[in-house]
């Protein structure tokens, strides 16, 4: 069903995972999409997948790190596909270990890509959001930030990814409440273990007590994620999914 016909989304992290998964789920759903990640070779090829569906897609190959370049991405959006109804906050980084003796540096990264740029990216497509839902034939906007179970449960060796998915989820409330009434549906969409690159940045130490944990549980595909975010941006206006918790069926925390 072309449920999201006439709109335009923009998905941050596209190249790969859940992002590219997301994408691919709302194209095929109606919507036009801005694509926007760091390696332009991939977005070009997801843009032209995307095209073949009849979709425009636009590939914006941008660091949203990098408050000039987050911005200018959603302002391209706009600019070249004419409007801004979904922005999916998607791109983050998790790098697990102890507090003690961690290379901070890490924890810099989370903090920027996890939580700065995606306040920076709400802040800067908030605007055509709110006109999207003033003036679209929807008279609904969405922004969905993506977070984790990580989000709800702190644990040993997480503290610091923790820490910034709890920011996401107290940021996406309180925003929540500020734009409601004005019909832009602020969503967080969190997933458990997922088999996607997220993992692979990690230390071997992080990567092998990462992978005891999950050991013997069938893990999330993107596409599950992206079925999730997908189901919540095509709900009828009145209908506002605010929190969406998504586990693989056998992870118990």
């Amino acid at each position: 069903m072309n449920t999201m016909l006439g709109t335009v989304a923009l998905v941050t992290g596209a190249s790969s995972g859940i992002g590219e998964a997301t994408a691919r789920s709302l194209a095929r759903a109606g919507a036009d999409v801005a694509l926007v990640a760091r390696r332009a070779e991939r977005l070009d090829a997801l843009a032209h997948e995307l095209s073949s569906l009849g979709r425009r897609a636009l590939p914006i190959t941008a660091d949203v790190t990098d408050e000039g370049q987050a911005r200018a991405s959603v302002d391209r959006a706009v600019r070249e596909l004419g409007r801004l109804d979904v922005l999916v906050n998607n791109a983050g980084v998790m790098l697990l270990g102890p507090v003690q003796d961690a290379p901070t540096e890490e924890w810099r990264r989370m903090l920027d890509l996890n939580v700065l740029s995606l306040m920076i990216c709400a802040h800067a497509a908030l605007p055509h959001l709110l006109r999207a839902a003033e003036l679209s034939e929807r008279r609904v906007a969405d922004l969905v930030n993506v977070s984790s179970v990580a989000g709800r449960v702190a644990r040993v060796g997480s503290g610091v990814y923790n820490a910034t998915k709890h920011a996401v989820g107290a940021f996406s409330e309180s925003l929540r409440q500020e734009v409601t009434r004005r019909h832009v549906r602020v969503s967080l969409i969190e997933p458990g273990a997922v088999v996607t690159e997220l993992p692979s940045h990690n230390r071997p130490e992080s990567l092998e007590m990462l992978n005891r944990r999950f050991e013997g549980v069938e893990r999330l595909e993107a596409d599950d994620v992206a079925d999730a975010i997908t189901y919540v941006v095509t709900r009828p206006r009145r209908v506002a999914i605010n929190e969406l918790l998504v586990r693989p069926t056998q992870q118990e925390g």
